[in-house]
C-alpha cells in the first residue's frame, strides 16, 4: 500500500530530487572549472543559466525516476508471477496420487508433498528446516513404516524395479529413486496395493487353470490361427507325443511331427476353421514312435472381442484300444466342463484362503442342490444347513492342516433325501509350499453300503436258509450265558444232524437237496416256537432252548423228530429225512459257548455211533474221548512239523495166474505215523482226524513232495500212486502245488498217478471237474479210488476220462463167497475196458482172487498177496537199487 500511495502522491518530492540531482550535476563542474565558489557568489551567477541547469536537472531526474519505477514494477510483477507459478506447482504436486520427495545436492529436502505424508502417516510439523533424506528415513523407521536399512533402501529404490515396502496395514508402496544431474534427487512413492492384489489374483487364476489342465487326462493344446504355432500344451499332451512343453511351444505341426501326422493335423485344423459354430470333431490316425495311433479330437475356434478367430483350442484322446466306445462330445460345452463333467464322481475345487468354491462339475450339483454356476463363489455355509456346514468346514480344515489325503464318509442332504457319500480331500500347495486349493471328490456310496450291510448280514447268516450261521450261534450262546450267570436259569444246546441229505443229493441232485434244507429249516423254526435255530454246517443245525433241563431240551428234540417225520414234497417228489440229535446243558456241561457246542457235538457223535435217528445227552465220560481226539490232533500237527511221518509203499502188479507171473509195475504210497509214546498209529485213526481238522492239506503236501522226490531217485521208472483228499481240492491251489513239486523233484509227470475219491466231485462238481482237467493237462494220471462204494460213480465216469479205476476191496474180499460180488467185479472190468480205462483191484489176498481177476481180464492187482506196505528199502531190488547196494557193500 505504501508503494501504491507513494506512486499516487504529489510531484514535490520528485522536484526536490530533481533539484538535488541537478545541483549535484552542475555544481561540481563549476567547482572544478572556476574553483570553489562560496555561497555569496551565487548571486553573481547568470539567472538564465541557473534556470537552464534547474530545468535540465528536473528532466534528468524525471527520467531516472521513471526508469526506477519501471524496474521496480517489473520486479514486482515477476515476483507475483513466480509466486503464482510456485503455488501452482505446489498444488499440483500435492494432488498427485503418489508421494514425492526432492532433495538438493547436499541431500537437504527442498520439497515433500502431502501425499507422501499421508502415505506414511506423517504431519508437516514433523519436518524441520534443513532436514535431509536420511533424517526422514530415520523418522519413518521410528514410526514403524520402514523395515530396511538406509543403504538397502537407496540401493533397491534406485533399481529399475524399485523397492516395494509392505506396511503393517497390508498396503504395498512402490518406491523409485532418481538422482538428478545437479546432484539432487527425486523419490516417488506409489500405493500399488490394488495393482498387486490384481496381479496376484491373475497369477493365481493362471496357475489354477494350468494346474487343472495339467491334471486333465486328455491331451490339450492351443495354437495361433495366423501362423499355426503352438502356444500351450498340457502334461498329457507331452506324455502322448514324447515332447516337452518347451519343445512344442513356438513351433508348428510340420516342425514337430512326421509328414503323415502333420497332414492329418493341418487338415483337421482347416476343417475346424471352416466348421459352422466354431467347433469340429473327428477321428484320425497319427504316427507316434513309428506306430499308428487313432485319436478322437475336438477343435474349438476361440474368438477375440472383435469376434475374429484368434487361436485354436485342441482336445484329443487316444482311442486306439477302445475304438468301440463312443467319444461323441456335446458341442455346447467348453473344454474344461467337458473334462470335469466326465469324472464319475462329484468334484469340487475350493480356495483355501476363504473357503469359496471355484469349480464344480455337473455331478456335484446333486450334493450342492443347485446348478454349479450358482455355487461358484459361495462357501459351505452359504450352501448347506448349519449342522452339515459345520461338519464340512471342520473336515476341510483338517485336510488343509494335514496337507495330504483324507478319506471319510458322512451323510449329505440331497433332493433324493439323506445320502451317504465317500469324500476324499486333497490339498494342493502353491510354489511356496502353502495350501492354495482343496480338491474334494464325493462319491455316493449309499447303495454300496447297503450292499455291504446285506453282506454283513450274510456273514452271520446262512445264504441258503437265511438262518443264523455258526458265528451268530456262538454269539447268541455267549449272550445267553451272560444273561443266565448268577441265576438258576438253565438252557440246552442241541446239535441236530440231518440224515439222508447225501443220498438225496446223489439221487436227485444238489438243487433238490438245497430245497430240502430250506424246508427242514422252516420246520425247525416252526417247532422251536421262537427259539434260536442256526445252520452250523452243511447238514447240521443248532438250537438253543431254555426251561427246566434236560426235560425241555429232550422234549424239543422229540418234537423236532416228529415234525420232520412227514414226507417233504419237493418238485413233485416225495422225500423223507430224519434227524439225529446231541444235547448239552448250561451250566452243567460247559461254562462257555464253545464248550457247550463242542459237548453237544460230542453227544451227537455218540448218537450217530449208536444209531441214526436217536437222541443223546452229553455225559462227562465223553470228555475223555474228546480230549483223546484233541490230543491226537495236536500230536498229529506236531508230527508233521517234527518229521514223525513216514512213507510205506505197497506194490501194484499185472494180474496173472500166480504171484511169480504178476510183474510189479508200480507202487501206492501210504502214510505211516510212528508216535513217540503211542507207537505206530493206525491210518484209520489219524487220517479221519486230519480230514476233519484240515491238517490233511499240510500233510498231503508233505506226502506228495516226499513221494515224488523218492520216486525220482529210482533207477527204474516205475509208476507211483498218491491219494489226494477232497480237502486238498477245496483249500489251496492243488494244480499249482502238483506242478511246482514235479518241477522241484524232476519226476516225469507220466510216472505220477493221483488217486481221488468221488468226494472230490460231490462237494462241488463243476469246480472239481475243472481241477481234474487241469491236472490231466500236466501229464499226470488220474484214477478213481474205491469205485463202487458211492452213488454217482457212473455219472462221474461219463463226465471225466479217468486213466484207471480201482475196485473197492469190499467186492474183492467176497470173491468166491458171494456171487453178486463176482458179477459186480466182472461188470466193472467190462465197463472200464469199454471206456478205455485200466482196472486195478485192491485188497487181493488169495491166489483164488488173483486167478479170478486174471481170468476176467483185470489189468492190475494190489494187496497183501503181492506185498504189504513197507519202507521202499524193502523193495530195493524192484526199483533197481539192489545192484547198487551190493556194489556199495563190496567197495565200502
Amino acid at each position: 500500500m505504501a508503494e501504491k500511495n507513494w506512486q499516487e502522491g504529489s510531484m514535490l518530492p520528485i522536484a526536490v530530487q530533481a533539484l538535488v540531482c541537478l545541483t549535484s550535476a552542475v555544481a561540481p563542474s563549476r567547482a572544478y572549472a572556476n574553483g570553489f565558489v562560496s555561497l555569496n557568489q551565487l548571486g553573481d551567477v547568470d539567472p538564465i543559466l541557473v534556470w537552464e541547469a534547474l530545468i535540465g536537472g528536473v528532466v534528468v531526474c524525471a527520467f531516472l525516476v521513471a526508469i526506477a519505477l519501471w524496474i521496480h514494477s517489473a520486479q514486482r510483477r515477476s515476483n507475483r508471477l513466480q509466486l503464482r507459478r510456485n503455488a501452482f506447482i505446489s498444488s499440483a504436486m500435492n494432488n498427485l496420487n503418489q508421494g514425492v520427495v526432492m532433495t538438493d545436492a547436499q541431500q537437504r529436502i527442498i520439497f515433500c508433498n502431502d501425499r507422501y505424508l499421508e502415505i506414511y502417516g506423517l504431519a508437516r510439523s514433523d519436518l524441520w528446516t534443513g532436514m535431509t533424506g536420511y533424517d526422514i528415513l530415520g523418522l519413518r523407521r521410528k514410526r514403524g513404516v520402514l523395515g530396511v536399512s538406509d543403504d538397502e533402501f537407496y540401493e533397491k529404490a534406485a533399481s529399475p524395479n524399485g523397492l516395494v515396502t509392505e506396511l503393517s496395514d497390508g498396503r504395498a508402496i512402490l518406491v523409485k529413486y532418481f538422482v538428478l544431474p545437479n546432484g539432487g534427487s527425486v523419490a516417488t512413492h506409489l500405493d500399488v496395493s490394488e495393482q498387486r492384489a490384481l496381479s496376484q489374483q491373475l497369477a493365481s487364476t493362471k496357475q489354477f487353470l494350468e494346474t487343472v489342465l495339467d491334471n486333465v487326462p486328455a491331451c490339450v493344446a492351443a495354437k495361433n490361427i495366423e501362423d499355426g504355432r503352438y502356444i500351450f500344451a498340457n502334461r498329457a499332451y507331452e506324455h502322448f507325443w514324447g515332447f516337452s512343453r518347451d519343445q512344442v511351444v513356438g513351433k508348428n505341426a510340420r516342425e514337430l511331427f512326421g509328414p503323415k501326422s502333420a497332414d492329418s493335423i493341418e487338415a483337421t485344423d482347416r476343417a475346424a476353421l471352416l466348421a459352422p459354430g466354431g467347433q469340429y470333431r473327428n477321428e484320425f490316425e497319427v504316427e507316434v514312435d513309428a506306430a499308428r495311433r487313432k485319436v478322437a479330437s475336438i477343435r474349438i475356434v476361440v474368438r477375440n472381442e472383435s469376434n475374429k478367430p484368434q487361436f485354436l483350442l485342441i482336445v484329443f484322446e487316444d482311442i486306439t484300444d477302445r475304438q468301440s466306445l463312443s467319444m461323441e462330445l456335446e458341442s455346447t460345452k467348453k473344454f474344461l466342463e467337458l473334462v470335469v463333467d466326465n469324472i464319475p464322481v462329484a468334484l469340487i475345487v475350493e480356495q483355501v484362503k476363504d473357503g469359496r468354491y471355484l469349480l464344480a462339475n455337473r455331478s456335484a450339483e446333486t450334493i450342492l442342490n443347485r446348478r454349479r454356476e450358482e455355487a461358484t463363489g459361495l462357501t459351505a455355509s452359504d450352501i448347506f444347513n448349519a449342522k452339515e456346514a459345520k461338519l464340512i468346514i471342520a473336515r476341510d480344515e483338517a485336510a488343509i492342516k494335514k496337507r495330504g489325503m483324507i478319506t471319510e464318509e458322512h451323510p449329505i442332504s440331497t433332493k433324493d433325501g439323506l445320502r451317504l457319500f465317500l469324500t476324499r480331500r486333497a490339498t494342493v500347495l502353491n510354489d511356496s509350499g502353502e495350501p492354495q486349493y482343496l480338491i474334494k471328490t464325493h462319491e455316493d456310496v449309499t447303495n454300496r453300503r447297503q450292499t455291504e450291510s446285506r453282506m454283513a448280514h450274510m456273514a452271520y447268516h446262512d445264504g441258503l436258509t437265511d438262518l443264523p450261521n455258526r458265528a451268530a450261534f456262538l454269539q447268541a450262546l455267549t449272550q445267553m450265558i451272560e444273561a443266565c450267570e448268577g441265576t438258576d436259569e438253565e438252557f440246552a444246546v442241541l446239535c441236530v444232524d440231518l440224515d439222508g441229505l447225501k443220498e438225496v443229493n446223489d439221487v436227485f441232485g444238489h438243487a433238490l437237496g438245497d430245497k430240502l434244507l430250506i424246508e427242514v429249516a422252516q420246520r425247525l423254526q416252526d417247532t422251536a416256537r421262537g427259539g434260536l435255530v442256526a445252520r452250523l454246517s452243511g447238514d447240521e443245525f443248532g438250537l438253543i432252548i431254555d426251561g427246566k433241563q434236560p426235560d425241555a431240551g429232550l422234549a424239543l428234540a422229540q418234537q423236532l423228530d416228529e415234525a420232520l417225520a412227514p414226507e417233504f414234497h419237493i418238485d413233485g417228489r416225495a422225500v423223507r429225512a430224519g434227524i439225529t440229535t446231541g444235547m448239552s446243558v448250561f451250566p452243567h456241561n460247559g461254562p462257555d459257548g464253545a464248550s457247550l457246542l463242542a459237548n453237544a457235538g460230542a453227544a451227537l457223535f455218540r448218537a450217530k455211533q449208536k444209531s441214526r435217528g436217536t437222541i443223546s445227552l452229553y455225559q462227562p465220560e465223553m470228555d475223555q474221548q474228546i480230549r483223546d481226539r484233541r490230543v491226537l490232533h495236536q500230536d498229529l500237527s506236531k508230527a508233521i512239523k517234527n518229521g514223525e511221518l513216514s512213507l510205506a509203499f505197497q506194490p501194484q502188479g499185472i494180474a496173472r495166474n500166480s504171484v511169480a507171473e504178476s510183474e510189479i509195475i508200480g507202487f501206492e504210497a501210504l502214510a505211516r505215523w510212528q508216535h513217540p509214546v503211542r507207537g505206530q498209529v493206525s491210518p484209520a485213526e489219524f487220517i479221519p482226524i486230519a480230514e476233519e481238522s484240515g491238517l490233511i492239506v499240510e500233510m498231503g503236501e508233505w506226502i506228495l513232495r516226499e513221494v515224488c522226490r523218492e520216486a525220482a531217485s529210482w533207477p527204474k521208472p516205475m509208476q507211483v500212486a498218491v491219494n489226494l483228499s477232497p480237502a486238498q481240492f477245496m483249500h489251496g491251489d492243488v494244480v499249482g502245488l502238483v506242478h511246482s513239486i514235479l518241477i522241484e523233484t524232476g519226476l516225469a509227470p507220466g510216472r505220477l498217478e493221483l488217486e481221488i475219491t468221488e468226494g472230490v466231485l460231490i462237494e462241488d462238481f463243476d469246480r472239481g471237474l475243472a481241477l481234474l482237467r487241469r491236472l490231466k493237462a500236466l501229464g499226470v494220471r488220474i484214477s478213481m479210488d474205491d469205485f463202487g462204494s458211492g452213488y454217482s460213480s457212473l455219472s462221474y465216469l461219463q463226465a471225466f476220462p479217468f486213466d484207471k479205476i480201482k475196485i473197492d476191496r469190499a467186492f474183492i474180499m467176497n470173491l468166491g463167497r458171494n456171487p453178486q460180488s463176482a458179477a459186480i467185479v466182472r461188470a466193472v472190468i467190462d465197463l472200464g475196458h469199454g471206456l478205455e480205462m485200466s482196472i486195478i483191484a485192491e485188497g487181493v489176498e488169495t491166489l483164488d482172487q488173483l486167478a479170478f481177476l486174471a481170468k476176467e481180464g483185470c489189468d492190475g492187482v494190489q494187496g497183501y498177496l503181492l506185498g504189504k506196505p513197507l519202507p521202499i528199502g524193502k523193495y530195493a531190488d524192484l526199483v533197481g537199487r539192489g545192484e547198487a547196494m551190493e556194489l556199495a557193500l563190496k567197495t565200502g
